[in-house]
């Protein structure tokens, strides 16, 4: 398969073999790709890991990816409530959702030659990066802002990466890291700029429509730059469009209150990310004032009339103590997820049938 970036900008076609992290214009790239019809038939159901849906994924080549992946993706779905469904992401080797596209992503690099990388992240994804490129055999190089969890860090370091931990809030980070990416030439790994990693990322949907044999009728997914959201839409987008599913799930898109550009833009109608000044959330996973992907992103909540709501602050840690007294010990900002949910039931009354993401385990940020 020849693949090509398109621009999100100018419409400039640039081959996926660059080591540039965005159009010379600027913009940034998506992918020039549109998967064939849904099949179940053509899931390799002799793979347990998100390459088993690869026919519908973005590839280099169909090699590549198999010294890379670690069996991501799979993750268990369980009832939580008579209301509420949890798929237990934390299962996967580095306790973390980000993994599914880190598999995409790190495999995209080895097959075009990256020796070194570099990424900012406020923690999950950055570990990941870290891991698959240390399995990949690819040296990196992570930025991380001020206040992220102290366990994160080990974990990054565990695999060889470097951290630099920059003074300042999580857009300051990314500044800094790119800084380093144009001074320097360094590949950006990021998850944000490079589109396979939402190529991972779809497989969260196509999971859930393979255990379950269904899609349910709400989804809950927290947005900070947007990474699982996107794939997300994309992955339903597909199945909607294949006639695999009749509609379009109710998406119920949460941010933290205390850092929320898209939910004020939804407010305003604006089509553009709202200019806000984040506060110090626990839910730093998603504490993002700047979404490089904003228009996107709203683009995408328009499109598909997509609920947002916010994280009560206050109700945060109480939300992970009642997950944690179920048994499941996940870390603040997937608790967030969860009260942000019972937020949106207080708004809009009962909500059954809803799929909740257990993002990151809560070993990772015990603080």
């Amino acid at each position: 398969m020849t693949l090509n970036y398109v621009c999100t900008c100018c419409g400039k076609k640039t081959p996926v073999t660059t080591h540039e992290p965005h159009c010379e214009c600027g913009g940034l790239f998506e992918l020039d790709f549109k998967p064939q019809p849904w099949d179940a038939s053509l899931i390799d159901r002799n793979e347990w890991s998100i390459f088993r849906y690869r026919a519908f994924m973005a590839m280099d080549d169909d090699s590549t990816w198999r010294s890379v992946t670690m069996g991501e993706g799979m993750t268990p779905i369980i009832p939580f409530s008579d209301d509420v469904l949890f798929k237990m992401d934390y299962t996967m080797p580095t306790l973390s959702f980000k993994d599914r596209g880190a598999a995409t992503l790190v495999s995209h690099c080895k097959a075009i030659g990256v020796k070194n990388c570099v990424q900012d992240s406020s923690g999950n994804a950055g570990n990941s990066v870290a891991a698959y490129s240390a399995r990949a055999g690819i040296g990196c190089e992570i930025f991380v802002p001020e206040g992220t969890s102290p366990k994160k860090i080990t974990m990054i370091e565990s695999h060889g990466a470097k951290v630099n931990v920059v003074p300042g809030t999580r857009d300051h980070c990314a500044d800094v890291c790119r800084a380093k990416v144009k001074n320097d030439g360094a590949f950006y790994a990021n998850h944000v700029f490079n589109p396979f990693f939402y190529e991972g990322m779809k497989a969260y949907i196509y999971e859930t429509f393979e255990q379950l044999g269904r899609i349910p009728a709400n989804i809950v997914v927290p947005v900070g730059n947007g990474t699982l959201f996107i794939g997300v839409v994309k992955a339903l987008e597909h199945l909607l469009e294949s006639g695999a599913i009749e509609k379009f799930p109710n998406i119920i898109a949460l941010q933290s209150e205390l850092c929320d550009p898209l939910y004020q833009a939804r407010l305003a109608g604006s089509k553009h990310a709202a200019d806000v000044t984040p506060s110090p959330t626990m839910a730093e996973g998603i504490a993002i004032g700047r979404p490089m992907r904003g228009d996107e992103l709203m683009d995408m909540i328009y499109r598909h009339d997509i609920k947002m709501v916010t994280a009560p602050e206050d109700k945060i840690l109480e939300a992970r103590y009642e997950i944690a007294r179920r048994g499941i010990y996940c870390e603040h900002t997937t608790a967030a997820n969860y009260a942000a949910y019972k937020h949106y039931c207080e708004l809009y009354g009962p909500t059954p049938d809803t799929l909740i993401t257990m993002c990151g385990a809560g070993i990772k940020s015990d603080h």
